[in-house]
């Protein structure tokens, strides 16, 4: 019977003994036991990285023997790795998938193995830390502000993925890193506008700072920045930064918006999703054309035998719904009908609840998301199902039910056609309304009779809870637009090492449920409302209002100022924050 002879790296590593060089040994009752699930003295994050290390194709025959792992076992796994031609990266390549696939490989024994662990235990001894800024902040206690400082102490590279991207102080901490070596990347969403006229725009200001801008046909709606990152050899992402979350690089987002911003380190898993992800948007990008010194290039490819399996992890990515092709305008994104990457996993989340879901979204209305919630709701009445939207996504029961006739003609029109179907089903459909008949708890951050962007303080976290345990956060919005027309993403994070970052969604969900003192807020602004001695206040502190109290208070409003429907006031809102008394 064959030894499984990286179980028996646990007997030699607790003091038992092999005088020869990493034979099979035989004599192991069991040897299916995945030696990962041993009680082997080597921590689950040890045996992930081994086997990152042997698959990483910068891990060579010198590498290796470097690292003083027996060269008969280095000559095989090589040969084994990069197949008949010893060229890795080509066809025949056979990465190893788990770590019984390395204890195949003859002579990978006890000594080959803590080798191989001391190669990579500083990867598994790099500090680790996952914490969150909730906005709205002051500016230097902001996410701007750490994201500011994280650039200050970057050592070789950032690569920024960002939809908007304004802050000055951000700005000039990457303009210093890029004078003193590090290399900078950007794709950013303007850049695609920006590119037909540059000359001024924030894309060339960024190039002139000496940062390589880039843009992909589709919307760039990420929000995440990797610092001193796996560019070049996986090792690094051990101890690079990651941030990433629902904040744009704005001061509106870090002073006057809801949003979180995540930021991580040690957890090599994510920051290597996050690098790949990266790197095909890089690869599929194309040039603003503007700083001519600016030199493109590539990053190490990642695949998925070179990203460790973490516990309590994972991240998906919108990007999974595209394919790519090379067109006269160049690399171009196509979406594929049909998937539906994020909003799967969100569903299989919700459809998993037993406790609670706590939803705080700027936006809901994505069909298969708000499908699971209504669901949920009629299949088990008892869970605590609780959702917070912005303003905006407040309809009356009239427009209602306007886009609930669209949508039945629309699939009539469609008869049996699955596309047209679908093309139905896909559209900017408010699903606000049908949850709150559904009993659902239901609140907007309601801020003004009628939104703008010019004074709209948003909603604009993206964070879904479950059972209290369970958190997915990220840059993707709650609507099929996210789904197949933007670059998005979302991290879901578990288990007892992410429990205090899950508490902290919880605690910052339970606060903005109670935005404004909605009993005491809400009777205060109407008495506001029906003071005559003073302008109707149009746009007002936010509260957190259900639905009918949002219909009555608009009511009210309508009633104290009859011009608040008028043309004037519909389409130019900036200009009548106020509602003077006749």
């Amino acid at each position: 019977m064959r030894c499984c002879r990286l179980l028996f790296a646990v007997l030699f590593a607790l003091g038992g003994g092999c005088d020869v060089e990493e034979e099979a040994i035989d004599g192991i009752d069991d040897p299916a036991v995945p030696p990962e699930k041993a009680d082997s003295p080597y921590t689950g994050c040890q045996l992930a990285q081994v086997l990152v290390y042997v698959n990483d194709p910068a891990t060579s025959y010198d590498v290796l023997r470097q690292a003083a792992v027996p060269k008969v076992a280095v000559r095989n796994i090589i040969a084994h790795r990069d197949g008949v031609d010893g060229q890795p990266g080509t066809a025949d390549d056979d990465r190893f998938d788990d770590l019984a696939e390395l204890d195949a490989v003859p002579y990978v024994g006890p000594i080959a193995l803590q080798k191989l662990v001391a190669a990579i235990d500083a990867r598994c001894q790099a500090p680790a830390s996952v914490d969150v800024i909730f906005s709205p902040q002051p500016y230097e206690q902001s996410h701007l502000a750490r994201v500011a400082q994280l650039i200050a102490g970057a050592q070789h590279s950032i690569d920024l993925a960002l939809y908007s991207f304004s802050d000055a102080k951000i700005a000039a901490a990457l303009g210093e890193a890029v004078t003193r070596g590090v290399t900078v990347r950007l794709l950013f969403e303007p850049a695609n506008e920006e590119r037909k006229s540059p000359a001024g725009t924030a894309s060339a200001r960024y190039e002139d700072l000496g940062i390589d801008v880039r843009y992909v046909n589709q919307i760039m709606h990420h929000k995440f920045a990797i610092i001193d990152g796996p560019r070049d050899d996986v090792a690094p992402a051990a101890t690079a930064w990651l941030v990433t979350g629902s904040g744009n690089w704005s001061n509106s987002a870090g002073t006057r918006y809801d949003e979180n911003t995540v930021f991580i380190q040690g957890r090599s898993e994510l920051v290597l999703r996050f690098q790949r992800e990266f790197n095909l948007l890089w690869e599929s990008s194309r040039d603003f054309t503007w700083n001519q010194d600016l030199a493109f290039f590539s990053s190490l490819p990642i695949d998925a035998s070179m990203i460790p399996d973490e516990s309590g992890l994972d991240a998906v990515f919108t990007s999974a719904n595209f394919t790519v092709r090379q067109t006269s305008y160049g690399p171009t994104f196509t979406v594929v009908a049909g998937s539906n990457t994020v909003a799967d996993r969100l569903v299989g989340l919700i459809e998993g609840a037993r406790k609670s879901i706590h939803l705080a979204s700027g936006h809901l209305r994505s069909w298969p998301v708000a499908q699971a919630l209504l669901d949920q709701r009629r299949a088990h009445p008892e869970l605590d199902i609780r959702i917070y939207l912005d303003g905006q996504e407040y309809i009356s029961a009239s427009t209602h039910a306007q886009q609930a006739s669209a949508r039945a003609a629309c699939l009539a029109a469609a008869g049996t056609d699955p596309q047209k179907t679908q093309a139905c089903i896909d559209n900017d459909y408010y699903y606000s309304y049908e949850a709150h008949l559904a009993g659902i708890g239901l609140r907007f951050k309601y801020y003004a009779y009628r939104w703008d962007f010019s004074y709209a303080v948003q909603m604009h976290h993206k964070y879904l809870v479950v059972d209290g345990v369970t958190l997915a956060s990220g840059s993707y919005n709650l609507s099929d637009n996210a789904e197949h027309a933007t670059m998005e993403n979302m991290v879901i994070y578990d288990g007892p090492e992410h429990r205090d970052l899950v508490q902290a969604f919880e605690a910052n969900f339970e606060s903005i449920w109670q935005t404004g003192q909605p009993d005491t807020g809400l009777a205060a602004l109407q008495q506001r409302i029906e003071d005559q001695s003073q302008p109707v206040p149009l746009v007002f502190d936010s509260l957190a209002l259900d639905h009918p109290q949002v219909t009555a208070l608009k009511a009210l409003i309508r009633a104290q100022c009859p011009a608040v429907d008028s043309t004037d006031y519909r389409t130019d809102p900036a200009s009548h924050r106020f509602c003077p008394r006749p």
